[in-house]
């Protein structure tokens, strides 16, 4: 490449860290179905672009059209690609023999696999959890409730998000391989993905407040349905009934939440 006999282009950490906050903020912010998370690529990396590619206008272009192709992960997992990218760009602007497709085919091939690992931590499991103790809290009507579950989940998420940005960069294009092979990534997911349903199951029967007040009457006998035969067949049976089935509402006949709710 030109590059390749001039000084060489060196990132700071305080450029792979202002790329994180920027990515951590704006991920979204014009998130779209064309493109998903593209943008939010290419306005985290704007300084990094123009650092490594500003003197060099067509390579400063094509480095911002290779970066604006549809891509979507779980932001905060997912960013340990966004560094490893940034490794990448680097490594290229002085001279490696990266291309297009490798940068990019480390992006699509990578961006399902940890949108996979996020959501089910995060979404399957961290959520819940956290929402479970904010939300015994704000039935009782304590404003800490909404409070203390903001805190936790930026206290937690965000020195995760960080330090897989920058384990990423770290790593670069051939280390993250090593982390994908392991076995104990794929046991923190079983485990993770078991605990979240665990903990759903907990918060349908704890939240989901449904019974019955019929009673049967035989003879002189008299059967109340919730006391003397649901919760006999199965304890908080109606509440597992009225989850599973806004689960098959939603997911399999596609209804909107809207009419769900309804």
């Amino acid at each position: 490449m030109s590059n390749m006999n001039s000084k060489e282009k060196k990132l700071t950490k305080r450029d792979v860290v202002k790329a994180f906050w920027k990515w951590t903020f704006f991920s979204h912010a014009n998130y779209n179905y064309e493109r998903l998370e593209a943008t939010g690529v290419v306005q985290s990396m704007s300084h990094v672009i123009k650092k490594l590619y500003g003197d060099e206008p067509e390579e400063y272009k094509a480095c911002i059209k290779r970066h604006m192709l549809f891509y979507n992960t779980e932001p905060h997992f997912g960013g340990i690609i966004n560094g490893m990218v940034i490794a990448m760009e680097e490594e290229r602007a002085n001279g490696a023999p990266i291309t297009d497709d490798v940068i990019n085919g480390i992006k699509t091939g990578l961006m399902g696999p940890f949108a996979g690992i996020g959501d089910t931590l995060w979404q399957g499991t961290l959520t819940p959890i956290l929402l479970a103790f904010g939300i015994s809290l704000g039935i009782q009507g304590n404003l800490m409730g909404p409070l203390i579950y903001t805190l936790l989940m930026f206290g937690i998420m965000l020195p995760i998000a960080y330090f897989m940005w920058m384990k990423g960069y770290e790593l670069g294009q051939s280390g993250i391989q090593s982390v994908l092979n392991g076995d104990l990534l794929r046991t923190v997911i079983t485990g993770a993905s078991a605990m979240g349903a665990m903990v759903l199951g907990a918060l349908s029967a704890s939240f989901v407040s449904v019974s019955s007040p019929l009673v049967i009457k035989i003879g002189e006998v008299q059967l109340n349905l919730q006391a003397d035969i649901l919760d006999k067949l199965l304890l908080n049976l109606l509440p597992l009934t009225i989850t599973l089935g806004t689960l098959y509402l939603l997911k399999n006949k596609q209804f909107k939440s809207t009419t769900v709710l309804f």
